[in-house]
């Protein structure tokens, strides 16, 4: 039978096709055994010489089919090219052996986790392989990270929690905490745009609430983005106007700004928006005294106490406040030098506030007879202002109680 010159010719480019396919393919193949029988018998073994030398055989294996077209988007190569470039520093540090990492190359964790990214966008087939790899790497560099952070070298320990963090991002996993730990550690090295950014990306996710968005806008501002840090805190404040933290940091920054109208106009803000809250003006209160801004303080508080006479937290917090204030002016008296002209003063208007201590703090133990610390408070109250009597009587109550 004669056979056409253009049915062989067919038939040639046919078996050179297959045939090429084949020896990609090839490559393939043999990275994974270089890899998976050779490498990991050899690593699990303790063998690391010949763990190394079959890690660098896979690596060229695997390069060969990554480059080519009939291989390069096959979900078994770029698994197994997340798989091999990520235990480069994987052994590397486990034999201590810097220079072993760098045979990787100095982008070998970048290629592990593309890698890894894209194999996990290429099919259902393997997912579960690709998640169970990228879990394994995420375990290592946990442990990794904890051990060096305990050794307090701590800009390590960011760059490895980072790093753990990516491993997650290949396979569409947030990993919370060690974004957290890696912005915690940028911190510690005084890395605060990178702690910033980690921080800020929690806040989108809000995660721990309004904590994160606290921690960005902070990070922020010790790297001298103000603009960023307030950005950070405006959106978060429209979903948690009243939050004191998040009014705490909006003041901060513009403190550190040198704008202290704009402090002063972010409380006034929040009042402004719901003027008749007890639990904002209480949240301002408590603003005030970590300011230490005595006066403001105590108005703020008892604003929340003219809306609702019966709000024991804001009784409560009014009475610690004046006595903590009273005992600060007793104290500045009693280290004046002697003859000061001020000492009478400071006295009298330490004893004032004493007594209008009083107010709250026996309105709230009205209400909880049973608070043993504001019995003793109330006790050591007038023994200072000289009632001997009543402060008896508080000591025995206070004494009465398990």
């Amino acid at each position: 039978m004669k056979i056409s010159f253009k049915i062989t010719a067919l038939t040639f480019a046919l078996v050179a096709v297959t045939g090429n396919a084949f020896g990609q393919k090839k490559n393939e193949t043999s990275a994974a055994v270089e890899f998976k029988n050779k490498y990991m018998t050899s690593f699990a073994t303790g063998d690391f010489e010949a763990a190394k030398k079959s890690l660098v055989a896979a690596k060229e294996f695997i390069d060969l089919a990554d480059e080519h077209e009939e291989t390069k988007d096959s979900q078994k190569t770029q698994w197994l090219k997340g798989e091999i470039y990520s235990h480069f520093l994987i052994l590397g540090m486990q034999t201590m052996d810097t220079s072993f990492i760098k045979i990787g190359g100095d982008d070998a964790i970048d290629k592990s986790i593309a890698a890894f990214d894209k194999s996990y966008d290429l099919g259902k087939k393997m997912k579960q392989d690709i998640e169970s790899s990228v879990y394994q790497k995420v375990s290592m560099l946990n442990q990794f990270a904890n051990m060096v952070y305990q050794a307090e070298q701590f800009g390590e320990a960011a760059e490895l929690y980072e790093t753990q963090a990516r491993y997650s991002d290949a396979i569409d996993v947030l990993d919370s905490a060690a974004i957290f730990n890696a912005s915690i550690c940028y911190e510690k090295v005084e890395e605060f745009e990178k702690a910033a950014k980690g921080y800020e990306r929690l806040a989108a996710a809000n995660y721990r609430g309004t904590l994160s968005s606290v921690l960005a806008s902070s990070a922020y501002r010790k790297a001298g983005n103000i603009e960023k840090a307030k950005e950070i805190i405006s959106a978060a404040r429209k979903e948690n106007p009243t939050d004191k933290d998040l009014l705490l940091e909006a003041v901060n920054t513009n403190i550190d700004a040198g704008d202290a109208q704009g402090a002063q106009a972010a409380l006034n803000d929040a009042i402004g928006t719901d003027p008749n809250n007890k639990q904002l003006h209480y949240t301002i209160g408590t603003i005030y005294i970590d300011l230490k801004e005595n006066e403001k303080a105590e108005a703020a508080l008892n604003k929340a106490l003219e809306i609702d006479p019966d709000y024991a937290d804001a009784q409560y917090q009014l009475g610690a406040h004046l006595v903590t204030w009273a005992g600060d002016l007793k104290l500045a008296a009693d280290q004046l030098p002697f003859g000061d002209p001020n000492y009478n003063a400071m006295k009298e208007q330490s004893t004032d506030v004493y007594k209008r201590a009083l107010i709250p703090l026996e309105k709230y133990i009205t209400a909880y007879p049973e608070d043993k610390a504001v019995l003793t408070i109330l006790f050591q109250l007038q023994r200072n202002l000289g009632n001997s009597e009543k402060a008896l009587e508080y000591k025995k109550r206070a004494d009465a109680i398990k």
